[in-house]
C-alpha cells in the first residue's frame, strides 16, 4: 500500500502490503458497455487522413482489440485510456522540460499502418487487454528493429504480466524481458531516475480513516525492458503501474503530485533517449 499525508503530498511513505485484484471492475464495466452499447471504435481514430507527424515528436497511441469486449474501458477503448488528457499534459510538459519540438496530441494508428515508421515513440496502454495479431508482432518487430521506441503501460496482476510476457515472446523470441538496469542511459539521460517509487492509477486511491490517500496495487511495480543486439532498449514495460494516469491527473488536487513529477520525468527521459538512440 502506497499512504500520503493529506496536509502534503511531498512526504511519502511506501509499503506493500497484500494485493487485492484490480481488473475485476474493468471487466465487469466492459460486459456492461459491450451489451448495452459503446462508441464505436472509429470515434477514436484521429487520423484524419494526415499523412505522417505533424511535429519532430508526434506521438503514436497504439490502437488494438477493436471490437472486442477486452476493448471497451471508461467509454472508450482500452487502447484510449487517459486520452487525451494524458497526452496533453505529458506533451506540455516535455515543451517545459526539453528542446524538443513535440506535438500535443498523440496520433492513434494500427501497427499495420504504413506511416508507423514516420514516428519514432510508441504508446500502449491496456497491453494485457489488446488483441495482436501476427502482421500487429511482425510490424512491431520491425519497427524495433528499425530504430523505433514503444513504451508499454497500465498492466497489472499476474495474469496480464504473463500475457504481456507471451507477447514479448511473439515480437522477439530470441530475447528475454529484463528488469530496466538502474545504470541503463535512460535513467539518466536528462533527469536522474531510480526504480523504487511505484506509480498508481487514479482508479488504485482511496482515502483512509485518518484523511491520507493511500493507493493499493496488485503487488510491487517492475520496470522491465526489451533490448535490441546492440543493447539498446528498444521498449519500456510498467507492471503495476499506470504512467498515463500520473500524466491525466497532473490537474487533479486527487491525485499524488510527487507521481505526476515523477511520471513527467520518466516520459521526458524516454522521448530524449527514443529521439537520440
Amino acid at each position: 500500500m502506497l499512504t500520503w499525508g493529506k496536509s502534503s503530498t511531498r512526504g511519502l511513505s511506501i509499503t506493500q502490503q497484500r494485493a487485492i485484484p484490480s481488473s475485476v471492475a474493468l471487466h465487469s464495466l466492459a460486459l456492461l458497455l459491450a451489451l448495452f452499447g459503446s462508441p464505436a471504435h472509429s470515434q477514436y481514430d484521429n487520423n484524419d487522413g494526415a499523412a505522417g507527424p505533424l511535429a519532430e515528436l508526434h506521438i503514436a497511441r497504439v490502437m488494438h482489440g477493436a471490437g472486442t469486449v477486452q476493448a471497451v474501458g471508461w467509454g472508450r477503448p482500452m487502447w484510449a485510456i487517459d486520452w487525451p488528457e494524458a497526452e496533453t499534459h505529458i506533451t506540455h510538459g516535455v515543451a517545459r522540460m526539453s528542446l524538443i519540438d513535440i506535438y500535443t496530441d498523440s496520433r492513434h494508428l494500427q501497427l499495420t499502418d504504413p506511416y508507423l515508421f514516420d514516428y519514432p515513440w510508441l504508446f500502449f496502454q491496456q497491453p494485457a487487454r489488446g488483441v495482436f495479431s501476427e502482421a500487429d508482432v511482425l510490424a512491431l518487430r520491425e519497427y524495433l528493429l528499425r530504430g523505433g521506441f514503444a513504451l508499454v503501460d497500465d498492466f497489472h496482476g499476474e495474469s496480464e504480466r504473463a500475457y504481456f510476457m507471451r507477447l514479448a515472446r511473439r515480437i522477439f523470441p530470441d530475447r528475454a524481458v529484463i528488469p530496466i538496469p538502474p545504470d541503463d542511459p535512460i535513467m539518466s539521460i536528462h533527469y536522474d531516475l531510480n526504480q523504487n517509487t511505484q506509480i498508481p492509477g487514479e482508479r488504485h486511491l482511496y482515502r483512509t480513516p485518518s484523511g491520507d490517500i493511500a493507493a493499493q496495487l496488485a503487488g510491487p511495480q517492475e520496470w522491465l525492458g526489451l533490448y535490441d543486439d546492440s543493447g539498446r532498449l528498444v521498449l519500456a514495460a510498467h507492471f503495476n503501474m499506470d504512467m498515463g494516469d500520473a500524466w491525466q491527473h497532473a490537474d487533479d488536487p486527487w491525485y499524488p503530485e510527487p507521481m505526476t513529477n515523477l511520471a513527467y520525468r520518466f516520459g521526458v527521459n524516454y522521448m530524449i533517449y527514443a529521439m537520440t538512440h
